[in-house]
């Protein structure tokens, strides 16, 4: 798919194909079948019960007849990029440059489109390795508004979408993410502010905090990505694509009154932006 002999330089040709560099530049190193089958079956388990750690995943696993041991679980956690979810002390030492936003959301009323986007990351497995999913959404209306896909947990891809999302819907004016290291970034960061866009975070562990992406995740990958086996990024790409236009046009929801985001997210927009 990407031509290196070509006179368009790779950087436009990630751009072009919506690829992250990071994918290009640093090859995924292939995994064995035997740790593929339990990252996704680590996936199922923490999609059902987020607050499972390494010590009682290993002990379902086991009751699951599987021969696995804590440090193996903890290494495949640690490659999907998910851990439990617990409050805990946050006694971490905040990088001066990569500062950790207050939780915005609390109490207010989030009733119209654009008012605040949140943000997360997934692991999505495929037939051969796995890749992780970004996505922008419109916490009023579930809206999908951009997704990007990369093999790494790196930041570019993160900037790319939201890049995205403000060239097509214009701003918010909140923007919600949890704590990762990719949404305290410097670039991510400036990216958002530069735009004049208020920063919230999630409390530490605390999932609710961005639960309509919870959600969202737990939709796609019942209803889409557990029934495929992507073969490749660029069909993972494609039928995510195919899955999300049916999600945003199609797909009646029970929060939106049974109407699908779509309807929702242009129908309360001013005429002119929604032109």
């Amino acid at each position: 798919m990407i031509d290196r002999t070509a006179a368009l330089p790779v950087t436009q040709q990630c751009r072009i194909l919506q690829l992250s560099r990071s994918s290009v530049y640093r090859p995924q190193r292939e995994l064995p079948d035997a740790d593929l089958a339990l990252m996704r079956r680590i996936d199922e388990l923490h999609l059902e019960y987020p607050f499972l750690g390494s010590r009682q995943l290993r002990d379902c696993l086991r009751l699951e007849g599987q021969r696995i041991g804590r440090k193996r679980v903890r290494r495949l956690m640690r490659l999907m990029g998910i851990e439990a979810i617990y409050r805990r002390k946050n006694t971490s030492k905040r990088h001066p440059q990569h500062p950790v936003f207050p939780y915005l959301l609390r109490g207010m009323t989030i009733d119209r489109p654009n008012q605040v986007w949140a943000m997360d990351i997934t692991y999505l497995p495929m037939r051969r390795g796995f890749v992780y999913l970004a996505v922008v959404l419109d916490w009023a209306t579930r809206r999908v508004l951009s997704f990007r896909l990369s093999n790494s947990l790196t930041t570019d891809f993160c900037v790319e979408a939201v890049e995205e999302a403000i060239a097509r819907h214009g701003r918010p004016e909140i923007f919600n993410t949890d704590q990762g290291s990719q949404f305290t970034s410097f670039e991510f960061v400036s990216l958002l502010q530069g735009h004049g866009i208020r920063i919230s975070m999630d409390g530490k562990g605390c999932w609710r905090d961005n639960v309509f992406v919870e959600r969202l995740w737990k939709t796609i990958k019942y209803e889409h990505v557990y029934l495929h086996a992507y073969d490749s990024v660029s069909e993972a790409r494609q039928l995510l694509s195919r899955y999300i236009a049916f999600y945003n046009t199609r797909r009646p929801h029970s929060s939106l009154d049974g109407q699908a985001p779509d309807t929702v997210y242009f129908n309360a927009l001013p005429a002119q932006l929604a032109a």
